[in-house]
């Protein structure tokens, strides 16, 4: 395969190599939490406030099942990446050729799922009548349009893993304006309602991974499978799923630890609900860029696991610990002086009980930031080394560190407990994850991916 210096994660300067191939994917996440914001003033303004409730009420069922679709096809992206370093072209169509089976089947299944289970959801989440109509007119065409989402997350996770990080950029940006434009189009000469928010995310998707797909037929020919590439498949499936399903089980089991904290929130009234979102809303922003470096040393890793070069490794998960961590102390430093400015963007003439709620989320978060970098580059490291148990174990800590903080704490402490779970969440998957990685690096051989698979 035919690839330039750039795109080769293998050689040159690790801290540069990590630093150029992170900007695109860093600006790609906060070009999105722009778009998610325009999206719901659109919606809010163009159809009102039920319109919005109805939107927001679905937001946890659908960031769940994206969740789970974003770590499921970056675990292929791994794989791809672990034998783009190893430089066997033919064992790279295996990994393309598999991720695309296994995507077609996902959408199946979980199109059939949402046509059966869409309504019994929202009853369960005790939706108010008054919004169940639109909400699930909302939830049922994004679900059933999760196949556009997967396509896209695919084509965006194989150009990552050849070290094409510019393009899912380029792409996204095209995706998330397209959205803007089709969702004022939808709503308003075309009065489709909630539903044509839905549409316009649907199509937005499947044009921006068509585009990148187009993108990457010319510059990769690997890309360009043929009907050998689709046969004996079934051991580097298997492998696929050991390393996609977790991860994708692991990104969306935290949805549940969030949703504990949220029901914490709602308990305690109208000022705490407002100051807490308020606060979680800016929060996004470091969660995005921390997701983004895991994004950036997971291809990273993978290649260089791929080539067996453990020394670069180490070189490379240092770096991407002092770029993260940097950029965290400077999130932290504006979350903490900008903390109320930040709660004026979402509310007008907020009391001095959202202030309050507000200020202790962010207080008892971001001085924490950096544990969370921790968290991101040592679980994507090891994950990228074929080695998916640990950090399966350490988001089932993160999940009952939440949930115990929420469900046992919060009768103690009250709304401190809600504060603190992340914190503790983050720090308890440190405590397994960080021995795990220097014995992993001290004592196992970091090997090469099997030249069959």
């Amino acid at each position: 395969m035919a690839k330039t210096k750039e795109m080769d994660l293998t050689t040159g300067d690790p801290f540069l190599s990590l630093l150029k191939f992170s900007i695109p994917i860093i600006l790609g996440n906060l070009f999105q939490l722009f778009y998610t914001l325009a999206d719901s003033v659109i919606v809010g303004k163009t159809l009102g406030t039920e319109a919005l409730a109805a939107v927001g009420a679905t937001t946890i069922i659908i960031y769940f099942v994206f969740c789970f679709i974003n770590g499921f096809t970056s675990g292929f992206g791994i794989c791809l990446g672990q034998r783009v370093g190893a430089r066997n072209e033919a064992a790279m169509r295996k990994s393309i050729a598999a991720s695309l089976v296994l995507s077609v089947g996902f959408v199946v299944i979980l199109t059939l799922l949402c046509c059966f289970l869409a309504r019994p959801i929202l009853r369960w989440m005790q939706i108010p009548g008054d919004i169940f109509s639109q909400a699930y007119d909302y939830m049922i065409v994004v679900l059933l349009g999760t196949g556009a989402t997967i396509f896209y997350n695919m084509i965006s996770n194989i150009l990552r893993a050849l070290g094409d990080s510019k393009t899912p950029l380029y792409f996204l940006v095209f995706s998330s304006l397209l959205n803007i434009v089709l969702d004022v189009v939808f709503l308003v000469p075309l009065k489709m309602g909630v539903a044509g928010a839905a549409w316009a995310t649907i199509l937005s998707q499947f044009l921006s991974g068509l585009c990148s797909l187009l993108v990457g037929w010319r510059m990769f020919p690997v890309l360009h499978l043929n009907k050998k590439d689709f046969s004996h498949l079934g051991q580097t499936v298997t492998v696929h799923l050991k390393t996609g399903f977790p991860m994708g089980f692991q990104m969306s089991v935290m949805c549940i630890g969030q949703l504990a904290m949220q029901t914490v929130v709602n308990s305690l009234g109208t000022a705490a609900v407002a100051g807490y979102t308020a606060a979680t809303k800016a929060d996004q922003l470091a969660v995005l860029v921390n997701n983004a470096m895991m994004t950036s040393v997971s291809n990273y890793v993978a290649q260089n696991f791929g080539a067996g070069n453990k020394a670069r490794i180490r070189s490379g998960v240092r770096a991407g610990l002092i770029q993260l961590e940097v950029m965290n102390l400077v999130m932290c430093a504006a979350m903490l002086l900008l903390r109320h400015p930040i709660v004026r963007m979402f509310l007008t003439n907020p009391s001095a009980g959202i202030y309050m709620y507000s200020d202790g989320y962010l207080l008892g978060v971001a001085p924490f930031y950096f544990i969370l970098g921790l968290l991101a580059v040592y679980r994507s490291a090891i994950q990228s080394m074929q080695n998916g148990k640990i950090p399966f174990a350490a988001c089932m800590i993160e999940l009952v560190m939440r949930i115990v903080a929420t469900g046992g704490l919060s009768y103690v402490i009250g709304y401190t407990a809600v504060c603190i779970a992340s914190p503790m969440a983050w720090f308890g998957a440190c405590v397994l994850l960080i021995p795990a990685y220097y014995h992993m690096m001290g004592v196992c051989d970091t090997g090469t991916v099997p030249m069959s698979s």
